[in-house]
């Protein structure tokens, strides 16, 4: 149930008799769009951290900015994720959630003595993303169209293999008419994780250059059980689903299993700039070159048809694998910070992603690739990220108190403002004796969603969402 996969059916116009998968620009926006980061001190402050980044985080937001560190760092992270749903379907809404707990950074920084300047090194592993996610609904739909319907439009052979639809004289049919209780579910997991180089050094005084370079790689799995059952009888023992079989009288319930499952890999690099002015402000500049993904797609697919006397399964659930490789656009970041006598920061960013310069690059056949990549400039458009942060020192302490705000707009071109993605920060850090720091931080995050069952505006669901992380960063400094 991806939302926006216009004029496509559910499943992704998997026809039962040629297992047609169809991949879409909703796989390339799942590995465009940003997450949130892996640093309790960065997400404390909004992720506002381009001008910053004078940690080993600086690898995730601004490599320069790792050439402000003058001393080692082993860093170690966990993030804990909850996300909440409150779906409608027809009037009725239901709620879902799903939860994780995920290491989500590791790393080290080694400053080398030069001469002049400055020249450090790290190495380590960031968790960039996560897919967790949940969706439930359930409710009567009173109206005259279902999924069977849906699917026997197409001449399924899913429809037909379950009894629910039949051959007519010009194609598939099927007594049902709508008037059956819809529901199901949808649980998403997995993420994007990066192993990651990155350098940096001081061209001239307070000005530095960095580079990161990400081996990424991650998982996406996606499990959709969906029901359609006649609650009200009105399939009654009367009524055959096929004219031909006997045991298809009082129908009861169609269910389908549909599992998406990705594998995969690929690459990126970030080059970064970042100026000091006096030690009040700082400026800092990123380029995110575009990044390469090979994933292996495994779909699979069961379902079975309830009736009074009978279960009509599937001959063999469809298992499915597939290959092909996605690249992500340009990203251009700018970032300023402003430091207030020591004692707080004030920081602001900005992230420019042009979507439609995503692209299928090799798999599938041409004309998919041609026609995924038309899509993909007539559904998604350019954003502007915005982050907001600020630290505050409280003297003669080593505790600092954060708190930010994200703004990140749909990626979908006709998406209004209740689709956009908003977060509101807080955290706290404390360094022990100069050498051992620890940061909390909170984000929540609230943002509207919608997604078809089948067809274009008929089974939809709507979703209000809200997602908590909370992120623990552990450093020692040497």
């Amino acid at each position: 149930m991806e939302k926006k996969i216009k004029f496509k059916v559910i499943l992704g116009l998997i026809f039962f008799a040629n297992i047609l998968i169809a991949q879409n620009y909703v796989d390339a926006i799942r590995l465009t769009e940003p997450g949130i980061g892996s640093n309790a001190r960065a997400l404390g402050m909004g992720n506002a951290y381009i001008a910053l980044s004078n940690d080993f985080s600086g690898t995730f937001f601004n490599p320069a900015g790792l050439g402000l560190m003058k001393y080692g760092q082993i860093i170690g992270g966990l993030n804990y994720n909850s996300f909440n749903n409150k779906t409608t379907l027809y009037n009725n809404t239901t709620s879902s959630t799903n939860s994780n707990t995920d290491l989500n950074q590791v790393g080290l920084v080694l400053p080398f003595p030069v001469e002049q300047g400055s020249l450090v090194f790290s190495f380590g592993y960031n968790n960039n993303k996560n897919y967790n996610r949940a969706i439930e609904f359930d409710a009567y739909n009173p109206y005259n169209h279902s999924m069977i319907q849906d699917l026997t439009s197409y001449n399924d052979d899913l429809a037909y293999e379950l009894a629910v639809s039949y051959a007519g004289t010009s194609g598939d049919e099927t007594i049902i008419q709508g008037r059956l209780n819809q529901s199901g579910s949808i649980l998403d997991k997995g993420g994007i994780n990066s192993w990651t180089f990155g350098t940096a050094v001081e061209v001239a005084p307070n000005i530095f250059i960095g580079g990161t370079l990400d081996i990424l790689s991650g998982s996406y799995k996606k499990d959709k059980e969906y029901y359609e059952d006649d609650i009200y009888n009105f399939y009654n023992s009367s009524m055959l689903t096929d004219p031909t079989l006997p045991q298809t009288a009082d129908f009861q319930r169609f269910y389908l299993n549909d599992i998406l499952d990705w594998t995969f890999n690929g690459f990126g690099f970030k080059l970064g700039f970042l100026a000091q002015v006096r030690d009040m402000l700082n400026f800092g500049l990123v380029v995110k070159f575009p990044s390469s993904y090979s994933i292996k797609e495994n779909y699979y697919i069961d379902g079975y048809a309830d009736y009074a006397a009978t279960r009509f399964v599937l001959p063999a659930p469809y298992d499915v694998d597939i290959e092909y490789d996605i690249k992500t656009p340009f990203e251009f970041m700018g970032g300023v910070a402003f430091n207030i006598k020591d004692v707080a920061v004030i920081s602001a960013d900005v992230n420019y992603i042009d979507y439609t310069q995503m692209e299928f690059t090799d798999g599938l056949t041409p004309t998919d690739r041609s026609q995924n990549n038309k899509d993909i400039k007539e559904y998604t458009r350019e954003v502007l990220n915005l982050s907001v942060g600020a630290e505050v020192t409280i003297p003669e302490t080593e505790l600092s108190i954060r708190g930010g705000f994200m703004y990140r707009p749909s990626p979908y071109f006709d998406d209004p403002s209740k689709y956009d993605k908003k977060y509101i920060t807080a955290g706290i850090g404390y360094v022990a004796g100069g050498v051992v720091g620890l940061d909390v931080a909170f984000a929540r995050g609230w943002w509207e969603d919608y997604g078809d069952n089948y067809g274009s505006n008929l089974s939809r669901t709507f979703q209000k969402i809200t997602v908590n992380n909370l992120t623990f960063t552990l450093t020692y400094m040497f």
